[in-house]
């Protein structure tokens, strides 16, 4: 059985498709990216996949699948300038799996509508049709998106006379607690926890054991703040003597949040 194949069907196809799938991805990662450079990557995968068609080695299913992976890859370098290892192959795997959503989409509307009258334009159908599945998954990236920025909370600390406000994230898998007492224990970055060494004095000290992921065990260093005041969307809930751990690792100094709270601290 042989198949004909229009390399030029191709290349608007991969190229259409690719337009999607980096925008999608980028949303997914939180990457940005200019318009022209998202086209222009665009552009160089769909080339490169018909460079892989044509070149005579293998089978093609064999080249496809080789050559998809490395596309993959290089799209994303040069459009969002990712460069280790380890995120190109984690952005990849993000891309397709998002592609394959999408081109699940693109086969069950082509399936169903595909063979209207006003709809018989080859190639030109997967712009129509991809539209609506690049639709949905952005829909679904923001809900995701919202709902996790739901639990970034504002909370306000008072140091040295005045209040600092940091973004503290509300972690319900945080169960760290402070042995004797059991009172729920927070989590702060070591770079926020500058801003409040007025706070920290010997008296208020506590050492809180903890387990990790590639350590079985350490201990880190907390003090009680007399006030902690989590700003939630209709109330403000004022926690006295709040147990804070200083943490060194963990936060990125890029994340939108410093500070991990208990759970304990809301619903009481």
């Amino acid at each position: 059985m042989y198949y004909k194949l229009y390399i030029d069907s191709v290349f608007f196809i991969q190229f259409v498709m690719n337009l999607y799938l980096l925008s999608i991805t980028g949303k997914i990662l939180k990457c940005t990216a200019t318009h022209l450079r998202i086209v222009l990557g665009a552009l160089l995968g769909a080339v490169m996949i018909c460079l892989v068609i044509l070149i005579p080695l293998l089978s093609l299913r064999i080249r496809l699948i080789i050559g998809a992976v490395a596309v993959s890859m290089g799209m994303l370098h040069i459009v969002f300038k990712i460069r280790t290892p380890k995120l190109l192959i984690r952005s990849s795997m993000v891309m397709t799996f998002s592609g394959f959503f999408l081109g699940s989409i693109v086969l069950w509307l082509e399936s169903r509508l595909g063979r209207s009258g006003w709809l018989r334009y080859g190639v030109w159908t997967f712009w129509m049709f991809g539209l609506p599945g690049y639709g949905f998954l952005r829909f679904l990236v923001h809900k995701m998106q919202k709902e996790k920025s739901e639990d970034i909370k504002e909370v306000r600390i008072q140091a040295g006379g005045r209040f600092v406000h940091i973004k503290a994230l509300l972690d319900t898998g945080n169960h760290l607690s402070e042995p004797i007492s059991g009172a729920p224990v927070c989590i702060m970055s070591e770079s926020a926890a500058k801003e409040f060494q007025a706070c920290f004095v010997p008296e208020k000290y506590h050492a809180i054991p903890y387990h990790s992921v590639g350590r079985k065990m350490g201990i880190m260093d907390a003090y009680e703040l007399p006030e902690l005041v989590i700003e939630d969307t209709y109330r403000e809930i004022c926690c006295k003597r709040v147990i804070v751990a200083i943490c060194n690792t963990g936060i990125s100094k890029d994340s939108i949040y410093q500070m991990i709270l208990h759970p304990g601290l809301i619903e009481n």
